[in-house]
């Protein structure tokens, strides 16, 4: 923590995020059922600067879950559908002449478009066109977005949540991997159980009031943020994060023989960053002030599913990057002493 806070203060900023944690799922509660792990995940990503990308087949409440999650923060909201016609400057904004009252000249002004806003709901990312979704990207890696020669800077906070359908691919434009890595992390929505689809069943079937009540501001939500980057983590703990996404480098030294087989592309840095990052929001909203392997382990699969490419031969055996995720956290030790000891893992850590 920092230095110059005092050991009431950090223990209240504590209590703080995780009342404001389990304030935003009660409120959630009251639309959404289930997808427990989806909102924690995007929780998450919120504390740490970081955004989602949700996959799921329709039906299962994507959009209603982010435009809920936006109802329980005091910050503005936007909701793009995503089309194969839509432009650049349709989400960026755009400059337009108009007449200047006391020149009588015509004079350029920017018309901001959806992305200046707080929470930004990127629906069907995967129906617009390759030009369209990098400057989606731009503003989610940069923060600012560029309209002809001019720079303008966005909101803060700024939280993308983009939405993928996995079936029903005529006619889209998949994210290439180098522009999935932007996002933090990648959110499997799955079906309910068979209780949640009969609650579901009769909720949507009935009159309901859903009276969603704010939790957090702007100003709040950015001294969260800033409180999720001092929690300390402890050598072993990068050490094991560094283990984990360094042995899916395929053709580095020292990595499984599985690997080998499965992977074609591994992951890169960011991997890394997003994992600790991840694991001080997780630690923090479960009322720790120490970050330990255990949530390495929990946000292994959404932050690297994306980051690694199970190669082909792989992909016809039913092999998907969430099991060579599970069978590599199987195969590394997460005992402090054990990682670094491992003859496996030697190589790894002497790259």
């Amino acid at each position: 923590m920092s230095e110059t806070a005092t050991q009431a203060e950090i223990e209240s900023s504590i209590a703080k995020l995780s009342q404001a944690y389990q304030a935003i799922r009660e409120q959630m509660s009251k639309v959404i059922v289930g997808q427990d792990d989806v909102i924690e995940q995007l929780l998450i990503a919120m504390f740490s600067r970081g955004h989602c990308l949700l996959e799921g087949v329709p039906g299962l409440a994507k959009t209603l879950m982010i435009s809920t999650l936006a109802r329980c923060l005091s910050m503005s909201f936007a909701r793009i559908q995503f089309t194969p016609d839509l432009m650049p400057a349709d989400i960026t904004g755009t400059d337009v002449l108009q007449e200047n009252r006391e020149t009588g000249r015509r004079e350029p002004q920017f018309i901001s478009g959806p992305l200046f806003h707080n929470v930004v709901l990127a629906d069907e990312i995967n129906r617009t066109p390759p030009k369209t979704q990098a400057a989606l990207l731009e503003a989610m890696q940069e923060r600012q977005v560029t309209v002809g020669q001019t720079r303008h800077i966005l909101a803060d906070p700024f939280f993308v949540l983009a939405t993928q359908n996995p079936i029903e691919q005529e006619g889209t434009y998949s994210l290439p991997e180098a522009q999935q890595d932007r996002f933090m992390f990648k959110v499997f929505v799955r079906y309910p159980s068979f209780e949640e689809e009969r609650l579901i069943a009769k909720r949507t079937t009935s009159i309901q009031t859903d009276d969603i009540k704010k939790v957090l501001d702007a100003s709040e939500i950015l001294a969260l943020q800033r409180l999720v980057r001092q929690v300390p983590v402890s050598d072993h703990v990068i050490d094991y994060a560094l283990a984990l996404v360094r042995q899916t480098r395929v053709g580095e030294p020292g990595i499984p023989s599985f690997i080998e087989d499965q992977l074609s592309w591994g992951a890169g840095p960011r991997a890394v960053q997003f994992l600790l990052l991840g694991a001080k929001a997780r630690a923090l909203l479960n009322g720790r002030t120490y970050v330990s392997t255990e949530d390495i382990q929990a946000l292994a699969a959404p932050v690297l599913r994306h980051r690694i490419v199970v190669s082909f031969a792989a992909e016809s055996d039913g092999i998907t990057s969430d099991k060579v995720v599970e069978q590599l956290i199987r195969s590394t030790p997460s005992k402090e002493g054990e990682l670094t000891r491992d003859p496996n893992l030697a190589k790894i850590f002497a790259a």
